[in-house]
């Protein structure tokens, strides 16, 4: 059915009004820039910029009315994202714009101190689980997607890149180290890393009991770790663990070899809260669209992915993203006259 002319033009002038009236309060465009790379409740935000939660609430349902964030429930809470802009659709280019000139933006000093606090509350909680449940994490673990549930799909495609007898292998968070055989298997060297000394010892007896010499284990922070690198880097269950995903995919994309691999091995998003608690997850999975785009933010190219669907009502997606081989420059084009 074809809208009346009228109608048609209320609609969209009412779209544009509601894009610059969303613009023309600075703490709204200071949300939109926190929210560049990271997703937080209306809680997390009134701490960040010291303000109530009705007013956060407010500016939130400003942004929304335009388009310019999205929800998404965790459980009983919700976080918001920004939106993607749509450039074919109308008053897209403006949106698309607006966040352009919102990335400029630098965030006040204060804002910055206290998102680190928020992402530093999240990673404490996640390290508090592990030091508490390290015991029986894995038969949590197994409730929602164990590694024999998604093991074989991961290996058809980790077979299938072809890497040369040489090539290394960094595994993040390898839990219990059930893992670590087959990556020992394909790999000439095996670095193995987490920040749970009571994860990484159980990974310790599991090769020590399988006389597995390629692999070194290494307790350190996965984004803060220097010199590590590795032609293919593996992530099994372990993004969800992070306080700020979209920042740990880029800090492990740098990780990445030129011409090698980042496997990630992920939940789709879910609405189970009872995960938080069992399985100490920070988020509920991820969306599909997500991962890409932190992903292609970071420089990788996206490869061949698989879905999985669990009896329990779970699907878990198996993403492979790529890092551009580095290219050589032939000195003599360079400088070259026209």
């Amino acid at each position: 059915m074809n809208l009346p002319a009228t109608l048609l033009e209320t609609t969209s002038s009412d779209l544009l009004a509601s894009l610059c009236k969303a613009a023309g309060e600075p703490l709204r465009l200071h949300i939109l820039r926190a929210l560049a790379n990271d997703s937080f409740g209306v809680l997390e935000l009134a701490q960040i910029f010291a303000t109530g939660q009705s007013g956060i609430s407010h500016h939130l349902k400003v942004l929304a009315q335009a388009g310019l964030v999205a929800t998404r429930r965790e459980g009983t809470a919700i976080f918001y994202r920004r939106a993607l802009a749509q450039n074919d659709a109308f008053g897209g280019s403006l949106h698309s714009a607006l966040l352009e000139e919102v990335d400029a933006l630098p965030l006040p000093a204060a804002a910055e101190e206290r998102i680190a606090a928020v992402h530093a509350q999240r990673a404490a909680a996640s390290r508090d689980f592990f030091a508490r449940m390290a015991e029986r994490f894995q038969a949590q673990q197994d409730l929602i997607a164990g590694l024999p549930q998604y093991r074989d799909s991961l290996l058809a495609l980790l077979d299938s890149l072809n890497f040369p007898a040489a090539a290394s292998a960094l595994e993040i968070g390898p839990g219990d180290g059930s893992f670590l055989p087959q990556l020992a298997q394909r790999f000439a060297r095996v670095t193995a890393l987490d920040n749970s000394p009571a994860m990484l010892e159980m990974a310790r007896q599991r090769c020590s009991s399988e006389g597995l010499q390629n692999i070194r284990l290494q307790l350190a922070d996965a984004l803060q770790a220097d010199g590590l690198g590795a032609d293919c880097v593996v992530l099994n269950m372990v993004l969800h663990h992070f306080a700020a995903p979209a920042e740990a995919v880029k800090a492990l994309a740098a990780r990445v070899h030129p011409g090698g691999s980042l496997l990630i091995t992920e939940l789709c998003s879910h609405n189970q809260s009872w995960a938080r608690e069992a399985c100490g997850d920070l988020w509920l999975g991820f969306e599909q669209d997500d991962l890409a785009r932190w992903a292609s933010a970071a420089g990788l190219l996206p490869e061949d992915s698989v879905y999985l669907g669990l009896r329990n009502g779970f699907q878990i997606q198996v993403r492979h993203f790529r890092q551009p081989a580095a290219t050589t420059i032939n000195p003599s084009h360079r400088n070259t006259p026209r």
